[in-house]
């Protein structure tokens, strides 16, 4: 039952990308702005500008268009069909290639932030729910308001006045290696894990200090609302009636709190999932203070430019690690809750 469901979610999830797919090639299209005069120039020459539109394909029907954007017209060459995002109207590389050096970094921050903030709030949520309205509940709910008042890049840039320049304790923002050190070579794309495949300890821990402020900034803005989840979940469980029922069995407190923390784990596991899809590109602010170049930055960039290969192939790779998120919290909450499955 178990991988029908699964197999299920993954058909609607193969269906709402190839939708989105085709929505942002009609949608980006449609705006009020001319890639090709971005590129040549407003006061360009008429041969000029037909000599950069058809350069760019953008001199077709857009029907056509798509058939070669997706990889449906074999004289053509290759499509998205053939994992093939295109080439960059920008750079003239493969965006696939620009966003392989782009993304790891942006995946490895978040996932880096989400494991630290996860450790923190559950504790956290779970002794502000034991006793609500105490002490702690109350500090709790001040916490999570203050983290989550003010935009990330004011803390990342307070973060880092406080433990750089103050404290010194913190590397300066100019990327996750310091300039005059060499990077590992590239076999995952992931700066901690292919200095630990190349044995390079070094490089490990100078990624990891680097990773320091822009982690903390993020765990801070993220543990708000997480903590705050748990916390309210937490209290419902205990609430409940299978937890009174556990309690009169006489059942140790911490069998029952293991028994309302994964009741009210659920909720928050839906809530991490879409935090984490949303951080993929929303973490801009973030690694534009600290100088990380990440996936969010190079979207920006590529809005800024037209540059519509770019901007699709950003999208359709966002929305799939979405997705795939979305499907394993299903999985997840499959198995803390059977019923969901059936």
């Amino acid at each position: 039952m178990l991988m029908r469901y699964v197999a299920k979610r993954m058909v609607i999830g193969v269906t709402q990308l190839l939708v989105l797919v085709i929505a942002v090639f009609f949608l980006i299209r449609l705006l009020p702005a001319d890639p090709v005069s971005r590129f040549v120039g407003l006061n360009s020459s008429a041969e000029a500008y037909a000599q950069a539109e058809r350069s760019l394909g953008l001199d077709r029907p857009v029907m056509t268009q798509l058939a070669h954007y997706l990889g449906l017209a074999p004289s053509e060459g290759t499509g998205l069909l053939q994992g093939d995002l295109g080439t960059s109207w920008v750079t003239g590389s493969p965006v696939l290639s620009e966003i392989g050096q782009t993304l790891p970094l942006t995946i490895e921050l978040i996932t880096l932030s989400f494991i630290v903030a996860f450790l923190i709030s559950v504790p956290i949520g779970m002794l502000a729910a034991l006793r609500p309205g105490g002490r702690s509940d109350k500090a709790v709910f001040v916490y999570s308001l203050f983290a989550g008042s003010q935009p990330e890049f004011w803390w990342g840039i307070l973060f880092v006045y406080i433990f750089f320049f103050v404290l010194g304790v913190a590397p300066p923002p100019l990327g996750i290696l310091s300039p005059l050190t060499t990077a590992p070579p590239t076999v995952t794309g992931f700066i901690l894990i292919d200095a630990l495949l190349a044995g390079n300890l070094k490089v490990f821990g100078e990624a990891l200090h680097h990773f320091m402020l822009p982690v903390a900034t993020l765990v801070f803005i993220l543990s708000g609302p997480i903590v705050k989840m748990v916390r309210q979940n937490m209290v419902r469980a205990l609430e409940s009636d299978f937890v009174l029922y556990a309690r009169c069995a006489g059942l140790p407190r911490r069998t029952v709190a293991l028994y309302a923390l994964r009741a009210a784990m659920a909720p928050a596991m839906t809530l991490i999932g879409i935090l984490y899809g949303f951080m993929l590109g929303g973490a801009v602010l973030v690694e534009s203070v600290f100088a990380l170049g990440g996936i969010g930055q190079y979207s920006i960039r590529s809005i800024l430019a037209f540059d519509y290969p770019a901007i699709q192939g950003v999208v359709l790779v966002i929305t799939a690690i979405s997705l795939a998120i979305y499907l394993l919290l299903d999985v997840l909450h499959a198995f803390l809750d059977p019923r969901i499955a059936y």
